[in-house]
């Protein structure tokens, strides 16, 4: 049983979508006919009530009855009103803070079995929540501090029962995936159960709030130089893995753009800040919010960005950090030839493809967008070309790349809603230019070379050390040439008892054989 209810969960899902029209809003252009018979065959499971709903509630609604995963899913789509449309993404948006709040007593409770005292000690006031999202809720909450004084803050609550809602959606994830890959061959080399994985990884370490607290103070330490972005300060004594206390933030929240615009915010300069933040940590640090939408992002008085909710975060080495900034600059410049030879010195693309070729369909991909601004660009038809491209090259999903690869088209959306016009690679030009030219250009092999040669200085420093473990190895090769193999006394005794076992179970099995002959033979004489 417990290996069909994944099953029934995944068919609830598709059930639910159906009911509540969501397949009817696919208007991906050039879809194989496969998809498009699906799509048709789905839309017949409609609600007739649903034909008079909007697209946006449709979408909701849908999210809403389907539980935590699936908000995070809308959470995402929030963010792509060109795939999804202005007024879906709206709707959307309200998936992002807007959820049922559970009761305040369970959050008190939750709270005061967390830090093992009660609220009253812990907090002078402890506010009604205003915001819920799919994980957890915050609360307003006034602290003493030690010289008397008051300070407001905030107070994130882990939602009740939530681990055990997504355990449940990701079962289902799972088998969706395995599926995919077992009766769809091309799905193979997007990897959905790594894909997977790399989501149930995210989602663990999403529910342990003391692990978004570091995240906190790593980026705060990241970017205390940063001009116009910062995170809030953590309460480090009234956190926990299930309540994380933090600086109040005294902002407008990036999801009223209205609002931004009457505080007389500079909306393009906030769109670009979006973006630029968001490549400078990714690769200057390495280490990047990963769930940047508009409900994570507040806009202070002075027009900071401060950014909340590090539940998921992305990290980046060296290479893959190099390997993006020169994709991401051979796009702006248009060299697209080096964003053919980056993928495949990456290993994006399998060596036995044609880089002169993959360098072509890179050209078709990147000339329609280049000149362009965000308005005058169909994602939706960028995205499925996207698509083609990485099947007709055989390209595996990188796992290591699905955090980076999803924040990005989140970021650029969020940016999109601030400036229709947006030109990204425009944007993003000042951070991935500065980065090549002080990571790759002529300071930076000056930097290499003295890099490499103190590590020859310490291998050389390490040589007697190693002649000396080399001289070893080598007698002993030698005594083994001479003498064979040999195992020391508790070797020797391990290898015995498992030889032991081995026999008796030998013994054992030969009994049973010989008894079920006998048996045999005396039904066939009878």
């Amino acid at each position: 049983m417990a290996a069909i209810m994944p099953f029934l969960r995944l068919f609830k899902a598709g059930f639910v979508l159906a009911r509540e029209g969501v397949f009817g809003l696919a208007v991906l252009p050039d879809l194989p006919a496969g998809p498009r018979l699906a799509i048709r065959c789905a839309r017949l499971l409609e609600r007739r009530s649903v034909r008079t709903k909007s697209a946006e509630r449709r979408l909701s609604d849908a999210m809403n009855r389907l539980g935590p995963s699936y908000v995070k899913l809308g959470q995402f789509l929030a963010t792509r009103a060109d795939v999804v449309g202005k007024e879906a993404a709206a709707e959307l948006a309200h998936l992002q803070d807007r959820l049922p709040a559970f009761p305040q007593a369970e959050a008190e409770a939750s709270v005061a079995e967390q830090l093992m005292r009660p609220v009253g000690n812990l907090f002078e006031v402890f506010g009604e929540p205003v915001a819920a999202a799919s994980i957890a809720q915050v609360h307003p909450a006034t602290v003493r501090l030690a010289d008397g004084s008051t300070r407001k803050v905030a107070v994130k609550v882990l939602r009740p029962g939530v681990a055990r809602r997504f355990q449940r959606d990701l079962e289902s994830f799972y088998l969706a995936a395995r599926l995919a890959e077992r009766f769809h061959a091309p799905s193979r080399r997007l990897r959905p159960v790594a894909v997977v994985d790399t989501l149930a990884r995210s989602v663990a370490l999403e529910m342990d709030f003391r692990l978004e607290a570091a995240a906190l103070s790593e980026m705060a330490e990241n970017t205390a130089g940063d001009p116009g972005f910062r995170v809030p300060a953590v309460d480090w004594t009234r956190s926990a893995k299930g309540v994380l206390t933090m600086e109040w933030i005294d902002g407008r929240k990036m999801s009223d753009v209205e609002g931004l615009r009457a505080d007389g915010h500079d909306l393009e300069a906030l769109g670009a800040a979006v973006i630029q933040s968001f490549l400078r940590h990714t690769l200057r640090d390495g280490f990047f919010h990963a769930d940047m939408h508009q409900g994570n992002l507040f806009v202070e008085p002075d027009g900071t960005l401060v950014a909340v909710d590090f539940g998921i975060t992305g990290r980046l080495g060296r290479a893959e950090r190099r390997f993006l900034a020169e994709i991401l600059y051979g796009f702006i410049t248009r060299n697209y030839r080096r964003v053919a030879e980056v993928h495949f010195e990456a290993g994006y693309v399998p060596a036995d493809q044609d880089v002169d070729v993959f360098a072509q369909a890179i050209r078709a991909i990147g000339e329609p967008i280049h000149g362009h601004d965000a308005s005058e660009i169909s994602m939706a038809r960028l995205l499925t070309q996207l698509f083609e491209v990485t099947e007709l090259f055989e390209m595996r999903t990188q796992t290591q790349l699905i955090m980076l690869q999803k924040t990005m088209v989140v970021v650029e959306g969020v940016a999109r809603t601030l400036n229709p016009h947006l030109d990204m690679w425009k944007t993003a030009e000042p951070v991935v230019g500065g980065w090549i030219a002080q990571n790759l250009g002529p300071a930076a092999k000056l930097a290499d070379v003295a890099g490499g040669a103190s590590a020859l200085l310490r291998l050389a420093a390490d040589l007697p050390l190693y002649a000396e473990r080399a001289g070893r190895l080598s007698a002993e090769v030698e005594r083994m040439a001479e003498k064979g193999l040999r195992f020391d006394a508790a070797t020797a005794e391990a290898i015995g008892r498992a030889e032991a076992r081995h026999g008796r179970s030998g013994r054992v099995a030969l009994w049973v054989i010989a008894v079920a002959a006998v048996v045999l033979a005396l039904g066939a004489w009878s």
